[in-house]
């Protein structure tokens, strides 16, 4: 049960929030005020504190200061009657997770509740290298590729560059994203999220730079954009490809000058952000295209980073196959739930177009049609999945029959016709082909073919 601390000094609020927060099945304390809610804090450490801002003893932020004094990692949710840009901005830099100005639905300090303690949990201990470890239940695999793309990743996360991710859709790259957050000087500080293709072109200009009091019909408030949120912090900006043209230019205005103008005001406002922005289209094609700015692209490629599609990492997919498998078990099946040998040889064979998203997805189906604490791969139905010895190999193989060469030549052509479709990946042409990587490598040398090429 996740517990929360409700401060506010009016009581019908307090009694609202309680009895909607119970509900839900929260755990619930509540403080009419700032020194009530810190000697209950003190008493009783809670993942959430969601407190009003101005009170008779003292107002939100001292109670924030108190707080993080006891528990770094709590997570803070401000709500008040009187909003303002300088004061949500205030908070936001002091270490507050969320502003939300009253009146307010329960559903959305739920989600705004969410989605903070998702993205506040402590910084990971440091590994030998001083860079924060992966944290085990978003990351797995050890393959080549993988610890390459960590390791530079740790890198560009201790500068202040920002980075461009570009890989393909459901690879991972926004968890790449806030491993780099936490991985870098800015912890402890907020990280945005904001997805460009979610919203329409009024909207998202409005959502990233924020508006003032009657900017625009229906702007009966003022709302800080999500660069002010992510003051100190970082910013991603998903799907930044999505863009429209016509807001380019003031994004790029921002990253240049680090000033954002709001909609409706007359002076800038100077912001500290670190901008990831992640796209699942190379941004140059669409550059070609002239649906990209060129100086945008380049002003945001300071570290270009790629995260490898499934099938050129197939080495992990059993890995993940696992972290899903205890992700989604019933806790009270957890250690007790399998995947079968031929069940992982099936997974490691199929390429997976939707990338880890898609084997998570297939993951979570296999354990709710699954009858036994096994997982196998004839119980299961769809999708379907390729057999180990995959498809590839067999037109290679009767047209090598037909030709009445020599064995050697046979499996000379064999081994490189198989190398080639798998894209020269040795380890998936060896579970093809039902032999060792060892052996294909000797193989390899003993046939001359090039080893840059099917490396």
């Amino acid at each position: 049960m996740t517990q929360v601390l409700v401060v506010d000094d009016e009581a019908a609020m307090r009694t609202a929030l309680e009895a909607n927060f119970l509900r839900d099945g929260w755990g619930v304390a509540t403080a009419s005020g700032a020194v009530e809610a810190i000697a209950k804090f003190r008493g009783a450490p809670c993942p959430l504190v969601v407190t009003d801002m101005r009170m008779p003893d003292g107002d939100g932020l001292s109670v924030l200061q108190g707080v993080r004094e006891i528990a770094p990692e709590t997570a803070v949710v401000f709500l008040t009657a009187f909003g303002s840009i300088p004061e949500a901005v205030l908070t936001m830099k002091e270490g507050a997770c969320d502003y939300l100005v009253k009146p307010i639905s329960f559903d959305s300090l739920k989600q705004a509740a969410q989605r903070v303690l998702e993205t506040s949990r402590q910084p990971e201990p440091a590994s030998e290298g001083g860079a924060p470890d992966p944290p085990k239940e978003e990351f797995a695999g050890n393959s080549l590729v993988f610890r390459r793309l960590l390791g530079r990743a740790r890198q560009a996360a201790a500068s202040e560059a920002d980075i461009l991710i570009e890989a393909e859709s459901g690879t991972g790259k926004e968890v790449l994203a806030r491993f780099i957050h936490r991985s870098s000087p800015r912890r402890g500080r907020a990280f945005v999220a904001v997805n460009c293709a979610a919203f329409p072109e009024a909207l998202l200009e409005s959502e990233l730079f924020g508006h003032v009091r009657g900017a625009f019909t229906g702007a009966s408030a003022a709302k800080p954009g999500k660069f002010e949120l992510a003051h100190g912090g970082t910013l991603l900006l998903d799907e930044i490809g999505e863009m429209p043209l016509s807001l380019q230019p003031k994004l790029l205005r921002v990253l240049q000058e680090r000033e954002i103008d709001r909609l409706g005001d007359t002076r800038p406002v100077h912001v500290d952000v670190r901008v990831i922005a992640t796209t699942n289209r190379p941004l140059m094609s669409l550059v070609g295209e002239g649906r990209f700015r060129a100086d945008l692209y380049y002003r945001l490629n300071v570290v270009p980073l790629s995260v490898p599609p499934l099938r050129e990492r197939r080495e992990d997919i059993a890995a993940l196959a696992r972290l899903f498998l205890h992700k989604y078990a019933p806790k009270s099946a957890r250690g007790g739930v399998s995947i079968s040998p031929e069940l992982l040889r099936r997974l490691e064979a199929n390429d997976w177009p939707g990338n880890i998203r898609e084997l998570e997805n297939f993951i979570r189906r296999a354990l709710a049609l699954s009858d036994g604490p096994v997982l196998d791969a004839d119980s299961m139905g769809q999708p379907q999945l390729p057999e180990p010895a995959a498809s590839a190999t067999g037109a290679a193989t009767q047209a090598l029959a037909a030709a009445g060469t020599s064995m050697r030549d046979m499996e000379r052509q064999l081994l490189e016709r198989t190398l080639e479709s798998t894209g020269g990946n040795r380890t998936r042409a060896a579970m093809i082909l039902g032999i060792s990587l060892r052996t294909i490598r000797n193989k390899i040398r003993e046939y001359g073919l090039p080893p840059r090429r099917f490396a």
